[in-house]
Order: structure tokens, then C-alpha cells, then sequence
């Protein structure tokens, strides 16, 4: 079985790390798998690019202005929400390339920034090819948001979105909608796979896709990269001082509306002004920052950045106490996945695919959702626990037993063949 999965790209944020740890995994099972992205990042020999050359290059780079600023400029109502909102509009035929051709079944995961227009996704369809989808985030189901946040206008037909300047009845997300309708109708061998069970119930209730089949099936991670290592260690090498405690956070962007900050900041003065024993505490962030203000946060901060190297992300699980995400809107965040494999407990709110890999108390502490009180509560239980190994051990044992490329390559290989033989 010839497989092709297609992706935005092979590197930089969470959907190319998912996509590049599965074709890992499916090669470990001996299937013939490569990715098709708009723009390679990595030296990576199954990796093949639509952009290679320079002409390619720059098309690329018109395709994602010509999809994202008409939107910046007419239609979002806020700065936040500029990179929330994808309307697919504009992108690239594809059909005709090689890796499409020559494939038994074609793997669509996240292929926004100008990569495939909602026409270009219809057109893949229409190839008759077995088609697996897996959804990173709401999109393929909204009128153009990637998360809805308490807005549920999916259900029906869209319309009246909250994220733009000028919400109606027929405004832009329900012109999304419609183009959508229209690019499932020659969906005949698609299955939809959610890296989370709370982003399959959701989809399921959706009027785009609850006519479908819906499958939950988690991202792979690498086991002995993410593994854990010697604390003391870890933190010479970013020369961290052993008798502290840290907390660990980070993101791909740390000021993204969905992760939280916000809650952090309340929550680290509350574990800071109603806790004892917090003159050791220390935190760790990495991530693109901008702009925000890090002596909001009443420890001693250690800023490192834009972390590209997995050897170092293994590193820095390692040496942190706890890792925390206040994210109040993700699907299944890589980042909790790898502390956990590195044995740190996670401490995130109750909500989306978080209970999927955090069990309170156990290796780690799901929050009362957007209570930074109770989050304060949950680093304090870590950072105080008489039972560390304890929560360590979880916390690996919880990734060995469900999350390790053999356990998620056979369940997919299990679809790829059930669709296959349809």
C-alpha cells in the first residue's frame, strides 16, 4: 500500500510535527509512505515539495498573502483573531503530482496558509482515491475558524461569526460554509480521524461532517527521544540551579489567545501570594515572545526562545518539576504528550483533548476550566507531592500504553485497509 500524507509543511508548529512523527511511524511498520508539502523545511528523503525551485518558492509565498491579508485587513474584527480564521479561498492543484498519482490512499492533515483551497481539497476527492483526514483543529468543519471558542454556529450553516468586523447572516464564514458543503459532495471514501475524543464528539454534532465516518486515533511520539533523562543534568546545561523548582511553559506563540497566558500570570501570583514555600520556585518558557511582559510573573524567568531542536525540548522536560498549559481551547497538544513521556507531570485545565492524556492526580492535575485559583492549586499539588516518582512513572506509563508509533501505526493501518478494501 502506497501511502501520501499532505501537509503544509514538514516543520514549524504542532500539525507538521504530528504529520512527520507518523510517516516515522508508518515507515517502522514497512509501509510505503511519503508527504507532500507545500514548503520543506527538513532534510528529510520522503519528504517532496510542490515548491522546490525559486518560481515555486515565491508562489507559496503569494498563495499565504493572497489568503491571509484581504482577511486582516477587511474582515477580522480583532488582532487575535487574524491567524484564527482560514478562508482556503486560494491554493494549489496538486492532483497531478506524482505523490498523488501514484498513491492507494491520500492522508489530508492541516493544509491552511494558502497550501489547498477548499476547490483543491474537492478536487482530491474527486479522484476516486481513499481519502483519511486527520483534523488538527475545527476547520474542516467551520465556516473558516480554526476553534469556535463558545460559539457553536457549526451546527448549522455558519454565519453571524463572532471572529469578524462585520458579522451577518451571509457573511464570510457562511460563504465558508457553503464551500465546504459543496467540497464534501464527492467525498465517497473519506474518513475523518480526530487526534481527540472531545474533537470527535464535536465533530460529530457538526452539519458538515455528522454524515461521516469518525474515528479517534492520537498522535505518535518518539519514545526514546522523549524519555526521561538525569534531572541535575539537564539543568547544567542551561545552567539552572538544582535546588530549585521549576515550571516549564511554552508554545509555538505564548501570546496565542488560546493558550492561556493570561490565566498563568493570575495563577502564579495566586501560588505565589497563598502558598508556602514558593522561594525556589522558578520558570522556564520557551516560544516565539513578542511582546509579552514576563516580569508580570512573580518568579525568577528563564526565556529561551524558539526551542528547534527535539534533543532540546527533551532537555528541558527534564529538567522541570511540572510542565503547565493554560491553554483554554486545544485539541491534543504535542507539548503535554512529550513532558509526560519525559515524566513530568502536566498540570492544564479540564477541557478538549486534555483529559485524553492528563489523569487528575495521577500523572498530573486537570484544573476546574479558566480557574487560575484551582491551577495554582494543581502546581502546588505537584511541586509539593510526597509521591514524585510516583506521578513520573504515570506520566510515562500513560504515553507507553497508548501513544508509542507501534500502538498508533497499527490503528491507522487498521483504517488505511478498511478503507482500502471498500
Amino acid at each position: 500500500m502506497k501511502v501520501t500524507l499532505i501537509n503544509t509543511s514538514d516543520a514549524g508548529g504542532g500539525a507538521p510535527a504530528a504529520c512527520m512523527r507518523l510517516l516515522k511511524a508508518l515507515e517502522l511498520k514497512q509501509v510505503d509512505v511519503h508527504m507532500l508539502v507545500q514548503e520543506k523545511k527538513t532534510g528529510e528523503p520522503r519528504v517532496d515539495s510542490i515548491s522546490d525551485n525559486l518560481a515555486g518558492k515565491l508562489k507559496a509565498r503569494f498563495s499565504f498573502f493572497y489568503e491571509r491579508l484581504p482577511f486582516i485587513w477587511l474582515e477580522a474584527k480583532a488582532r487575535e483573531v487574524r491567524f484564527a480564521f482560514s478562508t482556503a479561498e486560494f491554493g494549489t492543484d496538486i492532483k497531478k503530482e506524482p505523490g498523488i498519482q501514484s498513491a492507494d490512499l491520500l492522508h489530508l492533515h492541516w493544509t491552511n496558509s494558502g497550501f489547498l483551497s477548499t476547490h483543491n481539497i474537492k478536487q482530491l476527492f474527486e479522484t476516486g482515491k481513499p481519502v483519511v483526514w486527520t483534523l488538527h483543529d475545527m476547520w474542516a468543519f467551520t465556516g473558516g475558524c480554526h476553534y469556535s471558542g463558545d460559539c457553536f454556529h457549526f451546527m448549522n450553516q455558519c454565519g453571524n461569526c463572532w471572529m469578524l468586523r462585520d458579522p451577518h447572516k451571509n457573511d464570510l464564514s457562511h460563504k465558508g460554509w457553503n464551500r465546504k458543503s459543496d467540497m464534501f459532495q464527492p467525498a465517497k471514501k473519506l474518513v475523518l480521524v480526530t487526534c481527540s475524543h472531545w474533537l470527535a464528539d464535536v465533530a460529530r454534532t457538526s452539519s458538515l461532517l455528522k454524515d461521516f465516518r469518525i474515528e479517534t486515533i492520537p498522535n505518535p511520539i518518539d519514545t526514546e527521544l522523549f524519555s526521561p533523562q538525569d534531572k541535575n543534568a539537564a539543568r547544567l546545561k542551561w545552567n539552572i540551579d538544582p535546588k530549585s523548582k521549576i515550571i516549564l511553559f511554552g508554545a509555538a506563540n505564548i501570546l496565542d489567545r488560546r493558550k492561556g497566558i493570561t490565566y498563568l500570570v493570575e495563577a502564579l501570583n495566586d501560588l505565589k501570594n497563598n502558598y508556602s514555600d514558593t522561594d525556589t520556585v522558578e520558570i522556564v518558557l520557551f516560544g516565539k515572545n513578542k511582546s509579552f511582559d514576563v516580569s508580570l510573573l512573580p518568579f525568577k524567568v528563564y526565556e529561551m526562545n524558539v526551542i528547534t531542536s527535539q534533543e532540546d525540548m527533551a532537555a528541558l522536560y527534564n529538567l522541570a518539576d511540572v510542565y503547565v498549559t493554560p491553554a483554554i481551547e486545544d485539541n491534543l497538544p504535542n507539548t503535554v504528550m512529550e513532558s509526560l513521556a519525559c515524566g513530568t507531570p502536566v498540570v492544564a485545565f479540564n477541557t478538549g483533548g486534555l483529559p485524553d492524556m492528563v489523569d487528575h492526580q495521577q500523572n498530573g492535575y486537570l484544573a476546574e476550566f479558566k480557574s487560575a485559583a484551582d491551577f495554582a492549586a494543581g502546581i502546588n499539588f505537584i511541586l509539593t507531592s510526597n509521591k514524585k516518582a510516583e506521578l513520573s512513572a504515570n506520566a510515562r506509563k500513560k504515553v507507553m500504553e497508548n501513544f508509542t508509533n507501534e500502538i498508533v501505526a497499527s490503528k491507522y493501518m487498521d483504517v488505511y485497509r478498511s478503507i482500502v478494501k471498500k
